[in-house]
């Protein structure tokens, strides 16, 4: 039971001193040359065409860790 009582005071006490958090207030938005906007496009572009070769290779990595190996060492004529 004190337990509990510990608990709810301890909650209580903490809620109570939570205030509101306030944003400053700007009338500035969203105010980019389009040559901003043209340049973050590309930079997406880019990251999206570095991730299209990086997703294959996992999969195909993926792939032949669930498929296993089933080839045997090949043996050289210097480990004889």
């Amino acid at each position: 039971m004190k337990r509990n009582y510990l608990l709810i005071n301890t909650l209580a006490v903490w809620l109570a001193t939570i205030t509101n958090a306030y944003a400053a207030t700007t009338t500035k938005v969203f105010n980019s040359s389009i040559l901003v906007v043209v340049f973050l496009g590309f930079c997406a572009l880019v990251v999206v065409a570095q991730m299209i070769p990086a997703i294959l290779v996992l999969i195909g990595m993926i792939k032949s860790v669930v498929k296993g190996s089933n080839k045997k060492p090949v043996e050289v004529e210097a480990n004889k």
